[in-house]
């Protein structure tokens, strides 16, 4: 591993910690005192997004002939930045380990040649990437740290950690001089916005992922369009809803379309883990014209965020800004949460990577917790089948890279299962490291259709 430092009298303070909050190598590198750059485009400009656009056109090259290629020079550049809703995102229990969850990527260390820089908010402790090196099969831990750069911010605040880098021209600068060749290097972050895509036209590497213009795609409301498209099933409700009367109409014609359902669902449009979710309990009253006034006058009594920490207010606050759907809530005797992992390639081919049985908790099981793999063999084939379904449609509007979909699968009367789509993740997910963590050890792959 490298430990780059700063020799210059012109730094700023959080720079200096910056420098010493990684690992030495042989001798000081001496790096210039740099300024913010003016050349780069303006975030959100038309020259930015032409850049990117222009840069991306490398991705398609590098997917064919280096990503293959076990024996070829590489660079791989990785930000597990979640750049996600700040105030949902600190009330995840344990946030603040998520950028570890993409240490598995050091797997890629395995081949001779890759190099790898990892980024992080805070210094990540020597002992857990030494347990990652380890790991490697056939090369010694002391070939691999060559060949890893681990750059921190050494900043814990709840900025997302692209934001905490585009903050610092230095260690942007820093990175574009580690990368020894542009041409064989990709950025690959957790998730992808437009601060992601800032960071690589800056970078001036390609992104391995879907362009952010598209991410309305991955939302919860853009999902449900996307499932109706591919032809899947999903559970009976309403997207694209801004404010609370939206969700108390929807909530009442879910009723009456459906006079037995017991509860639904209302989702943040960018939430995750469950955290942006709330439950609402149909409470015993007429379904008659004055349903939605009666839903409305006992609305409060009735309804409960997921996350605690988050109140109806904030909740109403983030459907307003954001967008959301409300949904019925998918009953059943035998009823399990699988999902499937999906990588769309940048010539737009289709790969069904994995499917898993979600383990979810929670008073209403909302919570994601783990993952079993494969998911159960009386259902993973066809549960592979409409996750291609959704992964062609996707592909065909544009999303590129890994993705997963989850599902509802409920056990019907004659011992079959019915599957419901109920959300797109177009980023890397829970099932993501573990799969990858597997498929690194063993050298295998999944074989979705047997």
């Amino acid at each position: 591993m490298q430990k780059l430092f700063a020799e210059s009298y012109h730094i700023s303070w959080h720079y200096i910690n910056f420098s010493k909050s990684l690992h030495m190598t042989e001798k000081p590198i001496t790096r210039k005192t740099f300024t913010r750059s003016n050349h780069f485009p303006e975030p959100g400009s038309e020259r930015e997004r032409s850049s990117f656009n222009e840069i991306q056109q490398a991705m398609k090259t590098q997917y064919e002939r280096i990503f293959p290629d076990k024996l070829a020079e590489r660079t791989v550049v990785i930000i597990p930045s979640l750049t996600l809703d700040i105030e949902i995102l600190s009330k995840v229990k344990g946030a603040v380990h998520y950028e570890e969850r993409l240490l598995c990527l050091l797997m890629l260390l395995r081949m001779p040649l890759t190099k790898i820089i990892y980024v992080t908010s805070v210094p990540i402790p020597d002992v857990i990437i030494d347990y990652y090196l380890h790991l490697l099969p056939g090369i010694t831990g002391y070939h691999a740290r060559k060949r890893l750069t681990l750059l921190s911010c050494c900043d814990s605040s709840t900025k997302s950690l692209t934001q905490k880098m585009l903050e610092r021209p230095r260690l942007i600068e820093t990175i574009r001089q580690t990368i020894t060749n542009p041409e064989t290097a990709h950025l690959t972050c957790f998730n992808i916005t437009p601060l992601e895509k800032t960071l690589a036209v800056q970078l001036g590497i390609p992104l391995f992922g879907t362009d952010p213009d598209k991410f309305y795609e991955g939302s919860k409301s853009g999902g449900r369009k996307t499932f109706r498209e591919s032809g899947v099933n999903l559970p009976e409700g309403y997207e694209d809803l801004h404010t609370k009367q939206e969700v108390i109409t929807s909530l009442a014609e879910l009723k009456r379309m459906n006079p037995s359902l017991r509860k639904a669902v209302i989702k943040i449009n960018e939430g995750f883990s469950g955290e942006g979710n709330a439950i609402y309990r149909y409470p015993e009253m007429p379904i008659d014209e004055r349903l939605e006034e009666n839903i409305a006058t006992s609305f409060s009594q009735h309804v409960k965020t997921v996350a605690k920490d988050v109140s109806e207010d904030l909740f109403f606050e983030k459907i307003t800004s954001m967008g959301g759907i409300v949904e019925e809530f998918l009953e059943g005797d035998i009823k399990m949460s699988p999902s499937v992992q999906c990588v769309i390639n940048p010539d737009q081919r289709v790969d069904v990577v994995s499917t898993h049985d979600q383990l979810l908790g929670g008073e209403d099981g909302q919570i994601y917790f783990g993952a079993i793999f494969p998911a159960d063999t009386r259902y993973n084939v066809t549960l592979a089948e409409e996750g291609r379904k959704i992964a062609q449609t996707l592909a065909k509007k544009g999303a590129v890279g890994r993705f997963a979909v989850d599902f509802i699968s409920v056990q019907q009367d004659d011992g079959s299962w019915q599957h419901y789509a109920i959300e797109i993740n177009l980023r890397k997910g829970g099932t993501t490291h573990p799969f990858l963590m597997l498929q690194f050890l063993t050298d295998g792959k999944y074989h979705p259709e047997t």
